[in-house]
């Protein structure tokens, strides 16, 4: 695998490139499925062979390949740092641990998602491959998605079946599947603060649950909308291909094969902003909010102004207490019972 950089041209792309800013592409050999990115811990006074420079840690780039291969990448130099084997199908896509710690999940079409230890210790005594901390069994079908807890307590994945599975992180065993929709599951997402999961499907609907007990809390479906948006008759599905929440957990995005993006107001259970767009497959909210990338199966990025919303002093409060209390620990809290609805999502 090389790396091939060319320097900007023109006059604007001159002074851009003085800065040492450069088109960069990784030559990963196949078709890339799944990307996912990271914060790669800084290296240590006497290793022998740093990622990053020392004591600065740097940003990665994980890639899953068409030949089951995973390959894990330094952003800013290009440089291949290792290469991950086991899987013997299309590593669809896959997460990294969003707290910081250098465990990676990925999925496969082999009907498994393997769990990974990328830390400087998690390579074997001949110091390769890395660490395989687990192989977690269970589907039947291609996983297609995999999504990890903001806490990093629970994983889910979804297949080409019509449950979801829900793992445990601590001891990667299966604690429930999530059964409810009535096509393929093919996209899933957990809320800022873990309390809520979300997962799409060909069946048209997003259906949010409570994680921790498994509870179906409220079903968004996608009818068809009658304006000029969608004015084209030959259009008579709407399957799902993508959900996923906004930072601040009050709003969804989803892609659907109806030629349309939609954001979802959870307060509302409705659709408060549409767009045109076809071959949609995948969108992700930027970290900050404002803005939701779309991915599209001719092969282009787009990017859309999402609405911004100032949360509420009290969804703010939710946020922060769900970050830390599980549904049965609300629960159990000697506090009024509306409050109790409300800390679980049951209202808004």
């Amino acid at each position: 695998c090389k790396t091939s950089e060319r320097k900007s041209r023109g006059g604007k792309a001159e002074t851009w490139s003085r800065g040492a800013a450069k088109e960069k592409t990784l030559e990963c050999g196949q078709i890339v499925w799944g990307l996912a990115f990271s914060a790669w811990p800084a290296a240590e006074d006497g290793d022998t062979d740093p990622a990053c420079a020392v004591g600065l840690p740097c940003l990665v780039l994980a890639t899953g390949l068409n030949n089951g291969q995973i390959k894990v990448w330094e952003v800013q130099t290009g440089h291949l740092l290792f290469s991950l084997l086991g899987h013997q199908d299309v590593v669809r896509d896959l997460s990294f641990a969003p707290n910081g710690s250098p465990i990676l999940v990925s999925a496969s079409r082999d009907k498994t998602l393997r769990v990974w230890d990328l830390s400087r210790d998690g390579r074997n005594v001949q110091g390769y491959p890395w660490r395989q901390v687990q192989v977690l069994s269970g589907h039947v079908q291609w996983v297609y998605c995999c999504s990890i807890s903001p806490d990093c307590s629970m994983l889910c994945s979804a297949a080409g079946e019509k449950s979801a599975l829900l793992w445990s992180m601590r001891s990667y065993t299966l604690i429930r599947r999530l059964e409810g929709h009535q096509s393929s599951v093919v996209s899933c997402d957990f809320s800022p603060d873990s309390a809520l999961l979300v997962t799409a499907s060909y069946d048209a609907c997003v259906i949010m649950w409570d994680p921790y007990t498994g509870e179906q809390l409220r079903t968004l479906r996608h009818v068809p909308l009658h304006s000029t948006l969608d004015s084209s008759s030959e259009i008579h599905t709407s399957s799902l291909r993508s959900v996923c929440f906004s930072p601040e957990g009050l709003y969804l995005a989803t892609v659907a094969d109806d030629r349309l993006l939609r954001i979802w107001a959870l307060e509302f259970r409705s659709p408060v902003a549409f767009a045109p767009m076809t071959n949609g497959l995948c969108c992700m909210y930027f970290p900050h909010g404002g803005f939701i990338a779309t991915g599209t199966r001719d092969g282009h990025v787009q990017f859309w102004t999402a609405p911004r919303v100032l949360s509420s002093l009290k969804h703010l409060c939710r946020k922060a207490l769900r970050t830390f209390l599980t549904t049965y620990q609300v629960l159990a809290l000697p506090i009024p019972r509306k409050l109790k609805e409300f800390l679980t999502y049951r209202t808004f």
